[in-house]
Parts: C-alpha cells; structure tokens; sequence
C-alpha cells in the first residue's frame, strides 16, 4: 500500500540520514516529504522527496514521521520514529545524552546491540515506545555503490595513503584549534593525502583557516560529502566527535585528540607534536588495535549490507500493525515539551 511519510531535521548535518530513507521509501513506492528546520532550514533533499512547509507537513498526513533530530513535532500525525542524529561519543551523561528519552517517540530505530539493551532497558520501564535494533540508514552508503563519489575523492591522491581529519564542534572538545599547526605541516609535507572537514557549528574563522589549507596535498569537502569521504580514507584524524564511530565501522583506525572517553580501539594522544608518530602508528596497526576496531564495530553497528534503512521501514510498519505491542499513553511531561515545540515552531492549528 502506498503512503506519504515525513522526514524532518533540524541541521544540515541530519541530510544523509534522511537520504538512504528516502531512497528506501520511494523504491518501495511511497511518497517521502521532507521539513527541514532550525540549522537545516534552507537546504534540500533530491528530487522526488517533496520539500515541504509546517503547515503542508501537518496537511500530508504522514504514516509516519522519522526523525534525525533529538525532537520531533508532535502535532503532525502519523508513529514517530527517531533514527538519531549521532553516535553515542559520550559526550554527556547518560540521562542528558545519547540515552535521555523526551516522550516523544513511539520507536526507537537503534544502531546496533550497545545502544539497544540501554534502550530496552528504558522501554520497560516507561512503556510509551518501542525499540528496535535496524542500524543506522546513514551508514547504507558505506556498503554500497555510491556512483564514484568516493572515488572522485581519492583520486587526487594519486596513489598516496588518505587521512580524513574531522572535528566536533563542543570547544571544549575539539581539536581543530589545536593541531592546525601539526597538520599544516603535515599537508606541506605531502606524502599523505588530507580530506578536511568540520562541524557546520564551528567557528567561520576555523572554516577560513582549513580552508585556506586546500591545494594538492589536501582538499576540504562539506558536511554533505561526509560519508564519501570516510569511505575514501584510509584513517581518521578526529576528536570527541561522533564520526570516530561511523569510520570504525568500516573496520578502520581511527587516532583520536583528547578523547572524552578514550577507548581500546582509539590511537588517543594530548600533545600535538605526537601527530606523526600516531599517524604512522595507525597505518600499520598492530594485531592488538585491529582487534579492537573490529570488536567495537561490531558493538555499535554489525550491519555491513548497506540495508538499514529496509529495516527501519520494517520496524516501522511493526509498530504501525501493533506486532511490537501496545505502547502506554505519553508521560505528562511530554505533553509540556510539545506545548513548548509549538510555541518555539509558531504554529496552534489542530493536528493529530
């Protein structure tokens, strides 16, 4: 049966997520819709996803709504599903981070067997979702074809070994600010090929600087060629972000700044004169770190077959003909949150 389903986001960064769904959705011939707010107001999805407004997003309908955001509208009809926008990096605590439930799903779309017993654990106790480990559709373009765009990448390396250095936006995270120099010479040094980027949240002035840094040992590519890029790199270069986790998965080594929480699988170091010697570690892992790698990759996200986004789908409709069971009535406080959402999206007309 055809149906019409959102898709909503509140950054940029929250685009390809929504896209392998969207592809997902239209090969099984339903209508994807997309609302994009706040940081990702302004951008778009490919044709046929239909770009939509508030109030054409109330007016559609949806079966359901997938979200890439830590919140969704509640006022707009039809399950809503969270697809999560990261990583659990540990950031924050568990109850203010990856693992705070707000009352506003009906399923949780989760990415593999170390955040879903957290989750299910949550789900017994409130009963107002569902859980469901399906992967992350984000990661769908890692394990398949993606027409040459990771290629397109590498191909200025010129047979070089590729490191990809990326940055969390938190400044008391990021590394951005302290291993421009190191990288710098890095890049000038040009054995090594360099594919740059940076959290849309950063500052302009670091933006400047590491694009400034751009030529034929390195290039900076835009949030929206992220996942091309991690298919193109050998190694990260990164920090507390939680693109650490979406390379591992590829079973690759990742060298870590200042880790929050530093773990066996990260090459972690303090000192931005230990750059070299980390990177050449991480280009010849040992047997030990391999281990790890693999080991973690396979805790937060076994799926290699490019098929996530088919299984949240799946999930979805679980939920939708009441095979996941019957979820209890939202908590009070949700009902305080949605008050709230309305007021900040400036919409009071009726919705479901």
């Amino acid at each position: 049966m055809m149906a019409d389903y959102l898709l909503f986001a509140s950054e940029r960064y929250a685009l390809p997520i929504l896209q392998p769904l969207a592809q997902a959705l239209q090969a099984a011939g339903h209508t994807a819709h997309a609302w994009l707010v706040d940081g990702a107001a302004g951008a778009s999805l490919p044709a046929p996803v239909r770009m939509v407004n508030l109030r054409e997003a109330v007016a559609v309908k949806p079966r359901a709504v997938f979200s890439a955001a830590n919140w969704v509208p509640p006022f707009v009809s039809g399950a809503k599903v969270q697809l999560f926008h990261g990583f659990n990096v540990e950031k924050r605590s568990d109850e203010r981070g990856h693992f705070r439930v707000r009352g506003l799903f009906d399923l949780y779309c989760t990415q593999g067997p170390a955040t879903t017993a957290p989750f299910e654990e949550l789900a017994a106790q409130a009963g107002h979702f569902a859980v469901v480990e399906t992967g992350w559709p984000k990661l769908d373009p890692l394990f398949r074809a993606d027409d040459g765009a990771s290629a397109a990448l590498r191909a200025p390396a010129n047979g070089r070994p590729v490191v990809m250095f990326a940055s969390t936006f938190t400044e008391r995270l990021s590394a951005a600010p302290h291993l421009f120099d190191a990288i710098a010479a890095e890049i000038a040094r040009g054995d090594r090929y360099w594919l740059l980027t940076l959290h849309p949240k950063c500052p302009p002035q670091l933006f400047e600087r590491y694009r400034a840094l751009a030529g034929p040992n390195a290039a900076f590519f835009e949030t929206e060629q992220l996942v091309a890029a991690q298919r193109a790199a050998d190694v990260l270069l990164a920090d507390t972000t939680s693109v650490v986790s979406e390379f591992v998965v590829q079973r690759k080594p990742v060298v870590t700044f200042r880790n929050r929480a530093p773990k066996p699988h990260m090459l972690d170091f303090d000192d931005p004169a230990q750059l070299p010697a980390m990177l050449q570690r991480a280009f010849a892992p040992s047997a030990e770190l391999q281990a790890a790698i693999d080991a973690y990759g396979d805790a937060i996200h076994p799926y290699r077959d490019g098929r996530s986004s088919e299984r949240v789908l799946a999930a979805t409709e679980a939920l939708l003909s009441g095979e996941l069971g019957r979820l209890r009535r939202k908590p009070l406080s949700s009902t305080f949150r949605a008050l709230q959402i309305r007021r900040e999206l400036g919409y009071w007309g009726w919705g479901s």
